[in-house]
């Protein structure tokens, strides 16, 4: 079960989109496994995708897709990622792409296809077109729910959030889905993620906010250290609303406040949803010269697997957590200089642990769910945040059974 309270959310319906989904059997028959979301003509769409070199064949699709045309659909797929399949992976994205756009009267490059699941295998795109009349058939503004749950791979529950921002009267919405839980790591995190507002927004706008509130969420958050072949994340303006980002600097300001606070959400669901997750943890370093030493500090220990262990155990292992901001790569570190604190507990400064500090103390907090470890390099100005979990005997067995 993810770390903390389940929220139901309520999702804004968001004009001019809908979104329909249905059991396809790709992996599992018991399950829904298959998403196709319908926008609006004039929609914008924006997208950023994995780092890994070995993106997944419908990453490559998207990219050129959102290059060549103004897409209008997406569909989604788990149980199957359709990546590391070289020319017959690319084949099997078209033919989903054709087949949508044959269901929804648009061309196959105003469609975005999505997978997700075990790498490797061929992508049974029978079974996609079959049941794709099923989820065209489901499409519905309200959609969002199903949506959420057909999405899903290892996680152990939906993943939404709901904004609504008030500007001169008018109300505007932001509705979004996202899935992960294990291969976890930044640039991008591993994951997939749909996001949409009925604001009017140009593509060099919409582009340019999604990268801004990925780098400041989904960009700060890891599970395992490894990066997905097929993280995706998606921001769709329908334009329904007469509100346009462009014209309106206040406007523009709200938005992108309220589109981070989204993302802040969906990124956090998947940290506490984590494979194996106990634990919930902030790992925050202040006081750098700049925010990638901060990142480096940040990285490393959450990162690390003794750390990770230790957090699992609610073992006050201090050590640990130095020795990773030892070996983080910040140039010329004075340890001397810096402190670490767990929670509200002072565990280290002038280079080793701090007289203040009990074992009580350290063990009080590392037995609560929700861990903050600061770190203040004393160097700097730049601060940054990292979210993290611990690694537990589940993650072991989730990913030893993976293919099972």
């Amino acid at each position: 079960m993810a770390v903390g309270p389940t929220i139901e959310v309520q999702y804004h319906p968001i004009a001019g989109l809908c979104l329909g989904t249905a059991q396809a059997g790709i992996k599992r028959l018991d399950r829904k496994d298959l998403v196709v979301i319908q926008a609006q003509a004039g929609t914008t769409m924006a997208g950023v995708f994995t780092a890994n070199a070995f993106c997944a064949a419908p990453v490559h699709l998207c990219r050129r897709h959102l290059a060549a045309d103004q897409p209008l659909a997406l569909v989604i797929n788990t149980g199957n990622a359709n990546a590391g399949t070289g020319a017959a992976g690319d084949t099997d994205a078209l033919a989903t792409c054709a087949a949508v756009a044959q269901e929804l009267g648009l061309a196959s490059s105003q469609v975005l296809p999505f997978s997700t699941g075990v790498i490797g295998e061929k992508l049974p795109v029978e079974k996609i077109i079959k049941h794709l009349p099923e989820a065209v058939s489901a499409l519905d503004l309200n959609g969002w729910q199903d949506a959420a749950w057909g999405i899903l791979t290892t996680d152990t529950c939906p993943k939404g959030a709901s904004v609504q921002i008030q500007h001169q009267g008018q109300t505007i919405n932001l509705s979004g889905i996202s899935k992960g839980s294990g291969m976890i790591r930044p640039n991008m995190a591993t994951m997939l993620a749909f996001v949409a507002t009925d604001a009017t927004c140009s593509q060099g706008l919409i582009q340019q906010l999604l990268k801004q509130s990925v780098n400041h969420s989904f960009n700060r958050i890891t599970v395992d250290g490894d990066m997905s072949t097929n993280d995706s994340c998606i921001l769709m303006a329908t334009g329904a609303s007469d509100l346009s980002l462009d014209d309106d600097a206040e406007l523009k300001h709200k938005f992108s406040a309220a589109l981070v606070n989204l993302m802040q959400q969906l990124a956090h669901a998947i940290v506490r949803d984590g494979e194996g997750a106990t634990k919930f943890i902030s790992v925050e370093v202040a006081g750098g010269a700049n925010a990638e030493e901060c990142l480096k500090v940040a990285y490393a220990i959450a990162h690390s697997p003794l750390t990770k262990t230790a957090m699992f155990a609610s073992d006050a292992n201090w050590g640990r957590i130095l020795a990773a901001v030892g070996y983080s790569g910040v140039p010329d570190l004075d340890v001397n200089a810096l402190t670490i604190h767990l929670g509200d507990t002072l565990l280290v400064e002038q280079g080793g642990r701090a007289e203040s500090y009990t074992e009580a103390a350290g063990q009080r907090v590392m037995d609560e769910e929700e861990i903050t470890i600061a770190v203040d390099l004393n160097r700097g100005t730049a601060k940054e945040i990292v979210w993290t979990t611990d690694l537990s005997y589940e993650y072991i067995k989730i990913n030893a059974d993976y293919r099972s």
